[in-house]
């Protein structure tokens, strides 16, 4: 899943828009709160959603909060919106929250995740078995650094991104020490300093994003995954532990505060509209990731581009 650090980006910036609001009147002037978290699409998702909200004439605000815990704020109120729950790692936590009947699904983003790991075509020449998932435990020493030999070593996303890495090592016999990177742009980071150098790298890398297509690899084809998988030790490979799979791929969905439908109803009208598609949102972190280029630049660029296509989220009724 990951945000660009290099630069300060203010939480509350409003994403100004040339036209005038496209409704004068609003059902409340709080503010809505949406979520921020700590990758460059999801910035990118948000502040495009919070800019059409502004044309409408909504009042937003923009709130730091980290992916999963992030419910424990929305369940009561005091967060409003999430513009990405990833089903690869944020399904079971959106189930549990939606149970509760102070959430509500806010319909699909129109993205198609996939968070698995990957590593570069060189190291294929190492580790010929590849991408099965059975040949990491023949050469996990190919992947292994100083601090970790002879285990090898996986880099994880953030902590709270989730994703069960741990628990698939175990479950899976991988002789893998799994670090976990800081932040995004650490992760990113560390891909492109060691494919550079074709040193050893094997990673977590997710979809939309611009890695794939700078650099060449392949994701780890491990048993595919059921939700038994998760649940049930007896499911899969090894009797005895869940998690014996790989992540699934599916849906990035939005939700929201169950109070917030009654509150602004034609603000979470058009957060149910909101749609775009893997090519483009990889397109726009690139922009961000690669270019350099702020994320209020590229969503205001998106965003006078694409007026037809968000005025038809606005249309309240």
């Amino acid at each position: 899943m990951r945000l660009k650090l290099g630069r300060a980006l203010p939480l509350t910036l409003a994403v100004c828009l040339a036209a005038a609001p496209l409704r004068a009147e609003v059902e409340s002037k709080d503010p809505i709160k949406l979520t921020l978290h700590d990758w460059t699409g999801h910035f990118i998702t948000t502040k495009i959603m919070g800019g059409v909200l502004q044309a409408m004439g909504y009042n937003v605000e923009y709130v730091q909060a980290d992916y999963l815990a992030q419910f424990a704020g929305l369940e009561p109120g005091d967060l409003h919106v999430a513009m990405e729950i990833w089903e690869t790692t944020g399904a079971d936590a959106l189930e549990a929250s939606l149970a509760t009947g102070k959430t509500i699904d806010l319909g699909e983003t129109g993205l198609f995740a996939k968070e698995e790991w990957w590593y570069p075509a060189y190291m294929k020449e190492r580790c010929p078995g590849l991408p099965d998932w059975r040949a990491l435990r023949e050469c996990a020493e190919v992947f292994a650094t100083p601090e970790t030999a002879p285990k090898g070593r996986y880099l994880g996303g953030a902590v709270t991104w989730g994703g069960y890495d741990e628990e698939r090592v175990e479950a899976l016999d991988l002789p893998f020490e799994v670090v976990h990177a800081g932040t995004d742009a650490a992760l990113f980071a560390e891909l492109d300093s060691a494919y550079q150098r074709k040193a050893p790298w094997i990673g977590w890398v997710y979809a939309p994003h611009w890695s794939q297509t700078k650099y060449e690899g392949e994701w780890v084809e491990f048993p595919t995954y059921e939700p038994a998988c998760y649940t049930d030790p007896a499911w899969g490979v090894n009797p005895d532990a869940a998690y014996d799979c790989g992540k699934p791929f599916g849906w990035i969905k939005k939700v929201g505060w169950a109070g917030g439908a009654e509150k602004w109803p034609c603000a979470y009208q058009a957060i149910r509209a909101f749609r775009i598609d893997n090519a483009t949102m990889g397109g726009l972190i690139a922009q961000v990731d690669l270019e350099g280029k702020s994320v209020e630049e590229v969503v205001q660029g998106w965003l006078d581009a694409n007026q037809d296509v968000w005025q038809a989220w606005t249309k309240c009724g």
